[in-house]
């Protein structure tokens, strides 16, 4: 016999709404578990709240245009989601779009209630998932922009170099023995102090911030 505590646990799942929506469109449970994936991965691979969400509104709308008979190309659920939901798009193309689900067969009233916000799927992803996202520390943040601006840096050399050996191979550059420098330098206007940005960060502060306030 489950305890009382177990139904009013049971309960409060059953009241999120996106868990009901996965299920009432038929997304799949591993559909909730790469949201969480995506919510909790590190560094430019982790997706907003606000970006879920547009992903999970987008795969409610291909799924009602899937349950209508649609067929779609790539690109095109994505493009009607904007065209329903953006900010910048006129009121005639949004009604032209709705118009065109709603002959289509979409129920697009009962739709676009069923969108989700970002508070909705933080509820989810906290309250009935129990992910938790742990940012990164300080050190690990530094330490990927390092690296990535060096990944930047030695990518431009490379490409310079070579478009610079091309041209002076085919004559159309006078060019002797180079080399070729990239750096990428902060100027730090309290101070007038130039940093070479990785030895910046790598330091972690400005010279003129890094003394005792009087």
């Amino acid at each position: 016999m489950s305890s009382d505590t177990d139904d009013e646990s049971a309960d409060e799942r059953i009241d999120s709404k996106v868990a009901r929506l996965i299920e009432v469109y038929g997304l799949g449970d591993q559909f909730g578990e790469r949201l969480e994936e995506r919510w909790t991965a590190d560094g430019d691979q982790r997706e907003s709240l606000r970006a879920l969400a547009d992903r999970f509104n987008e795969r409610l709308l291909e799924s009602a245009m899937a349950d209508a008979g649609m067929s779609t190309v790539e690109g095109e659920v994505s493009n009607l989601y904007r065209l329903l939901t953006g900010d910048e798009v006129s009121s005639g193309n949004r009604t032209e779009a709705r118009r065109r689900l709603e002959q289509d067969g979409v129920d697009i009233k009962r739709l676009e209630r069923d969108f989700v916000t970002y508070q909705a799927i933080r509820t989810y992803l906290k309250e009935y998932r129990g992910a938790e996202y742990e940012r990164e520390s300080s050190a690990k943040r530094v330490g990927n922009v390092i690296e990535t601006l060096q990944r930047l840096q030695s990518r431009t050399r490379s490409v310079a170099e070579k478009s610079l050996e091309q041209l002076t191979n085919t004559d159309q550059l006078a060019l002797g023995e180079f080399r070729i420098f990239v750096d990428v330098t902060v100027l730090c206007e309290d101070c007038n102090t130039q940093y070479d940005i990785v030895e910046l960060l790598r330091e972690g502060r400005c010279e003129c911030q890094s003394s005792e306030p009087q």
